[in-house]
């Protein structure tokens, strides 16, 4: 049954997650009812809540390591628990902030991209949250107990390897959910040549990671049979990160940020109001980057050129030709995704003219963060192709930690812009424009000085997960200034969470249920697909009628439309209910 039609499940929803009305004064949710809510919105939000709590502890972190690593003698953190903080902030930028980030983003907006009425499964999407938020719960606990690699205490130990197999599990199964909606609850019309940008690049890293982290979470099980009994593949904890480390860094960073490159894609039409030239060529593209997900499923930390010095020569042609083909596959190909991405944004903002006039780009904030967040990926994939190449010896140095904080603070930036973009449809109003323009500039600077110091430091060999080495020359410049980009970016993330958060409370709080919708309107943006159809804030169910679909842009479609037929394609969207 499709998730468009009438179920219990849905009229559950209506009764449960909805906001209740006594005598038209407007009663706060229950506390229960929202964390026990199947409602897409609802399981959405707290990803994305849960995401930017972890976002400050891992920038915290990251100032506190890198303040550590400032002089090189290792004296402001005690050494024991040096390796916690590490295998903290690593684990915890996937883990805690990009991937629940990412995929909050993806459960928020792809069902009211495709008209539908829920997302599939969304009891277990609830249950995956909840499955990846205790797991996350039980890895702090761990670590705080001298778990995780390197640590002394065995049980903390498995600890850290059973919560790491718990929170990819969760993970999982919400991808599973999310590509599930976007095959099987589109609205009438809508094939999938006509999804929008945004949802393709939620299918195509959904499957990714559907392929990716059920590699890990097997992965995981035999570390932790491994250590609980015959310690026989690795010995003591000192291997975990061995097997595990792969997940963190690397080509597969490039999937998990995917939906921050669909979501630029998604705005390019709206800034410059006309339609997506090439969309086949968009949605390749998006294609492409998706398949670093094998760099994932054949758990490789770095794709090589093993070509230094010597091995610079014609012996062993198709030896050559095989690595050749495997890092253009693995790193170069999804790298070329992003430029493609690009190449035709860059075509859409080409200048048009209609009824004579040249139609002035719209730039919304949404769009100025995620230019900034899309440059910064681009350079945390740029960085690791240069990784791999053994003749520039930046292996085992900060190089690596440098191209994969540039990737995940980028995302994080355009994951910022999407909760911005998305609010109407969350809370009927709108975040504040002009500080939104303010912190773009501020989130740039903080993810650029977390990231590129540590580019540079690479070629001067500091090594990574290390707090004692010989700091000659610029390493303790470059250290302070990593530094104060994590705390920058910590402030920038509490400095946005600011701006929301009381919007929320007036939502939940708000004796007048029109109130907030009348504060954006129903398409703030002037948006083209499905969302900016229904009203704002959504309903429970998102559509009061289920759409029709005649193109990618339907609502472009009804502005071209006579004025009766505006009025017909206006009924079969909703808008007028």
């Amino acid at each position: 049954m499709s998730t468009l039609e009438t179920t219990l499940d849905s009229a559950e929803a209506t009764a449960d997650d909805t906001v209740p009305t006594v005598g038209g004064i407007t009663a706060s949710p229950s506390l229960v009812g929202v964390l026990t809510s199947s409602d897409h919105k609802v399981i959405g939000r707290m990803l994305i809540g849960s995401a930017i709590v972890g976002l400050l502890v891992v920038g915290a972190l990251g100032a506190l390591l890198g303040a550590e690593r400032i002089d090189g003698d290792g004296t402001l953190l005690r050494e024991s628990a040096l390796t916690q903080l590490f295998a903290g902030y690593r684990v915890g930028l996937v883990e805690a902030a990009l991937l629940p980030l990412m995929l909050g983003m993806c459960v928020l907006a792809v069902p009211l991209q495709l008209g539908a009425r829920s997302l599939a499964f969304p009891r277990a999407a609830a249950a995956g949250f909840w499955a990846w938020f205790g797991g996350v719960v039980l890895l702090v606990i761990s670590l705080a107990n001298n778990g995780g690699p390197f640590g002394g205490q065995a049980d903390m130990v498995s600890l850290y390897v059973a919560a790491n197999a718990l929170t990819l599990t969760g993970l999982t199964i919400i991808a599973a959910t999310v590509a599930t909606s976007v095959l099987t609850t589109r609205a009438p019309g809508m094939r999938m040549k006509r999804v929008p940008l945004f949802s393709w690049s939620a299918l195509v890293a959904s499957i990714g990671l559907v392929l990716v982290l059920p590699v890990a979470v097997g992965v995981h099980i035999f570390v932790y049979v491994d250590y609980q009994y015959t310690k026989a593949a690795f010995g003591a904890a000192n291997g975990i990160t061995d097997w595990t480390g792969y997940l963190f860094t690397g080509p597969v960073m490039a999937l998990f940020a995917l939906p921050a490159v669909g979501f630029f894609a998604e705005l390019i039409p709206v800034v410059f109001k006309r339609r997506m030239p090439l969309r086949g060529v968009v949605f390749a593209g998006i294609g492409l980057v998706g398949l670093a997900a094998f760099a994932g499923v054949t758990q490789q930390e770095v794709i090589g050129l093993p070509w230094a010095g010597s091995g610079l020569t014609l012996s062993e042609p198709l030896t050559k030709f095989a690595d050749l083909v495997t890092f253009g596959v693995l790193v170069l190909v999804p790298l070329l995704g992003v430029l493609v991405v690009l190449g035709v944004s860059a075509l859409a903002a080409k200048p048009t003219k209609i009824g004579g006039e040249t139609v002035r780009p719209n730039l919304i904030a949404p769009f100025v963060l995620a230019f900034f967040g899309l440059d910064l990926i681009l350079l945390g994939m740029a960085a690791t192709a240069l990784n791999g190449v053994d003749d520039l010896a930046l292996q085992g140095t900060v190089f690596e930690e440098g191209a994969a904080v540039a990737i995940v603070y980028g995302a994080v930036v355009v994951g910022l812009a999407a909760v911005a973009y998305w609010f109407p449809k969350l809370t009927g109003g709108m975040v504040p424009t002009k500080p939104v323009l303010g912190l773009a500039p501020l989130a740039a600077l903080a993810a650029a000085l977390a990231s590129v110091p540590y580019l540079i430091a690479g070629f001067t060999d500091q090594p990574a997960n290390a707090a004692v080495y010989d700091n000659d020359g610029p390493g303790e410049l470059l250290n302070v200034l990593t530094t104060a980009g994590h705390a920058l970016m910590a402030l920038v993330v509490l400095a946005f969470a600011g701006l929301v958060v009381p919007a929320f409370i007036s939502m939940i709080t708000t004796s007048d249920a029109d109130t907030a919708g009348d504060a954006a309107g129903d398409n703030p943006w002037d948006g083209h697909t499905l969302e900016w159809s229904t009203t704002s804030p959504a309903p429970a169910d998102n559509f009061s009628v289920a759409p029709t679909v005649m193109s990618p842009e339907p609502l472009l479609d009804m502005k071209a439309a006579p004025d009766f037929a505006r009025s017909a394609a206006a009924q079969s969207t909703g808008a007028a209910g």
